[in-house]
Parts: structure tokens; C-alpha cells; sequence
């Protein structure tokens, strides 16, 4: 009795404290909003964006777990639990899915991921400064072309009939269509991938550049260093916190790779290695009316999607302390 007494008297001292402690940081919170009322109206429009199409929507995750229909709505269909989430289980296209989407989404990520990094510390070492806004400015513009402007020229280039380069590889022996080769579709994807983005993601890493302190350069010189040196040992440590945290959110999109890129790339031909999760959800969903099928599914990548993101996150944090929680 007297062991539990005092644990009794414990428990209500810490919620006590608790409590206490929760008072005072929302007291904080509201002194704060009212003195910086500013910048709260700045970020109300962001958090009212994320509210609406990112919170509110959740609601409707329930349908992954019933027999949804139109006259029903999302919580009146039967629950079913996890009948669909076994149902892709056990599909015969499970695991080519799996294997498409980790081919397609981590081919991009290793050879992609590096290049923006090489490209900022290449522009911070040109001493001209026109010549550095010219090369920048050319490596953004293929940022700003949509994927159906890139998806068309790829395809006129590489046309058998028509396309330039299609025609210099028909005539070194190659006579299939390469738009349709399944085993060319992730290489052309990573490629135009790095030649769209590379240049545009690089702009962080320039900033990252900027911020670090040009007395370390000066003693650098000042010792003798290379410009390798330079780079090995001042400019790549400096971008660890920045790169660790930007592929921690990529790993996000593991298997979350871009659907619109893919379906235009796909084709009767290279569908046995073009088919991706995203790409199979919306031929399951809207074209086969199997919304809770699809919703299962979408789940189920997300689920999978936010594990990666928690590992990684874990990782960067032991390895070089910075994380993004």
C-alpha cells in the first residue's frame, strides 16, 4: 500500500508539472503570436494549403478498408479490413511492381542525386562572374519544359524513322524501336531526368556554398591547398548537412516515382518494366473503377514511403547529427 500510495502521489506531482509546463508554452505561443502577428499571416496561406489537401483528404483513407461505392460514400460501405492490402499481396504483379518501381526510383536517385553537388561546387569555382551566369542559366532552362513538351521531343529523337539519333543507330546495326526497348527505358529516364533537374536542384547547394566563410578559403591558399583540396576538405564537408537532409526527403518518393514522366513513356512494349505502383493504381482506379483496390495500394506505398524517410532520417542523425526531426 504505501508503494502505491507514492506512486500515486508521483504520477499526480509529474502531471502536475506537466501541465504546468504545457500552460507555460502556450503562454509562449500566444505572446509570440501577438507580437509577431506578421509573420503568422504570412504562413496562415501555407498551413491552410496543407490543412486542405493533405489533412482533410486523409478522411477518405477509410475507403481502403471498405467495399466503397458512389451511392454508400466513404464510411458506408462494408468494412472489409485487409482484403485488399492481401489481394495486392498476392497478385502475380506484386513483385514486378516492387522490383520496376526500386529499378526506376534508385537507379535515378544514385546517379542523379550527385550531379547537382558536382554542378554548384563547378559554378562556384568559375572566377567570372558573367561566364557562371551564363552556365547557370543554361542548365535551369530544361527545369521549366513540362514532361509532355520532353516526353514529345524524346520521341521525335529517337524515332527509327524519323528521329536523328534513331537514324545514326539504325545505321550501326540497331533496328529496334528504342522508345519501346524495355531494357533502355530506366537509362532514358534517369538520363532526361539528370539533364531536366540537375541543374535546378544544383540551386541549393550554391547557396549552401555561399554561406561558408571565405576565411577558410584564404587560409587554404595561404597553406599551399589544390583546388581537389579545396573541394575534399572545405567545400564537401560543409554540404554534408544540406545533402544528408535533401536525401532524406528523397527517399520519400522511393517508390513514389513520378507518375505523368512514366505513363508517357509507356508503351505496349517496354510494359514489363515501365508498369511502376503509381502507374498501376490509376489504371486500377480510374480506369477499372476499383477505388478501394487503388486506395489500398496507395497506402500501402505511402506506409512504405514514410519508413524509408524514418530510417534515413534515423541514419543521418547517428552519422553526421542533422535530421529533419
Amino acid at each position: 500500500m504505501p508503494c502505491v500510495a507514492a506512486l500515486f502521489v508521483i504520477y499526480h506531482i509529474s502531471k502536475k508539472r506537466s501541465e504546468g509546463a504545457n500552460m507555460k508554452t502556450l503562454q509562449r505561443l500566444m505572446h509570440n503570436i501577438r507580437h509577431h502577428y506578421q509573420l503568422y499571416l504570412m504562413v496562415l496561406p501555407g498551413f491552410l494549403v496543407i490543412l486542405i489537401f493533405n489533412y482533410i483528404p486523409m478522411y477518405g483513407v477509410q475507403i481502403a478498408f471498405r467495399k466503397y461505392s458512389f451511392s454508400t460514400g466513404f464510411s458506408g460501405g462494408e468494412w472489409v479490413g485487409l482484403q485488399y492490402l492481401r489481394k495486392f499481396f498476392s497478385s502475380y504483379q506484386f513483385w514486378s511492381l516492387i522490383k520496376n518501381t526500386l529499378a526506376v526510383s534508385l537507379t535515378t536517385i544514385v546517379f542523379s542525386f550527385p550531379v547537382p553537388i558536382i554542378l554548384a561546387i563547378i559554378f562556384s569555382k568559375i572566377r567570372s562572374k558573367r561566364r557562371q551566369k551564363l552556365m547557370q542559366t543554361l542548365v535551369y532552362l530544361p527545369h521549366f519544359i513540362s514532361v509532355v513538351v520532353l516526353v514529345s521531343i524524346m520521341t521525335l529523337i529517337l524515332s527509327p524513322s524519323s528521329g536523328i539519333l534513331g537514324q545514326v543507330l539504325g545505321r550501326f546495326g540497331y533496328n529496334g524501336v528504342i522508345m519501346g526497348d524495355s531494357k533502355l527505358f530506366v537509362p532514358l529516364y534517369v538520363i532526361t531526368d539528370i539533364w531536366q533537374h540537375a541543374g535546378w536542384n544544383s540551386i541549393i547547394y550554391i547557396a549552401a556554398l555561399s554561406a561558408i566563410d571565405y576565411a577558410l578559403y584564404e587560409s587554404a591558399y595561404l597553406d599551399g591547398a589544390s583546388t581537389w583540396q579545396i573541394i575534399r576538405y572545405i567545400d564537401l564537408p560543409s554540404l554534408v548537412p544540406t545533402m544528408m537532409v535533401l536525401l532524406t526527403l528523397t527517399m520519400g518518393s522511393v517508390l513514389g516515382v513520378g507518375f505523368e514522366k512514366v505513363y508517357l513513356m509507356q508503351n505496349s512494349l517496354n510494359l514489363n518494366a515501365s508498369e511502376i505502383i503509381s502507374t498501376y493504381v490509376y489504371k486500377i482506379g480510374l480506369q477499372s473503377n476499383q477505388y478501394s483496390y487503388s486506395a489500398a495500394i496507395s497506402l500501402f506505398n505511402n506506409v512504405i514511403n514514410f519508413f524509408f524517410v524514418f530510417m534515413m532520417n534515423q541514419a543521418s542523425k547517428r552519422m553526421t547529427g542533422t535530421s529533419i526531426w
